[in-house]
């Protein structure tokens, strides 16, 4: 998919999450100067299964405490995601380029 044909709604988000795939995620991370490796991808492999599992993207404390369950050996925290992601906003962003939704507390 290129970037000419992702449609995303105002907010940056994908307006259809069923399109994402790796390339996808890229692009989006692009924006944040992340290169996305493969402990990234495990997250926002998990951040789907959470959305499919839930129907509804993670806030920051449930998307933590599932992805300490998840993936334990990552060893994962607010902190740790911050500089993965490169951003103090890790729901909106990690939702963002798991290609999901903008969590509904976020402004």
């Amino acid at each position: 998919m290129t970037p000419s044909t992702i449609q995303l709604d105002q907010d940056g988000h994908l307006c259809d999450h069923t399109l994402w795939n790796t390339q996808v995620a890229q692009q989006l991370a692009d924006t944040l100067q992340v290169q996305l490796g493969e402990e990234h991808l495990q997250i926002l492999e998990q951040v789907r299964l959470f959305f499919i599992n839930f129907n509804h993207a993670p806030a920051t404390r449930p998307l933590i405490k599932w992805l300490q369950k998840t993936l334990p050996e990552l060893d994962i925290s607010n902190q740790k995601l911050q500089q993965l992601f490169h951003t103090g906003l890790v729901a909106r962003h990690v939702n963002r380029l798991a290609g999901l939704p903008k969590p509904p507390n976020c402004l």
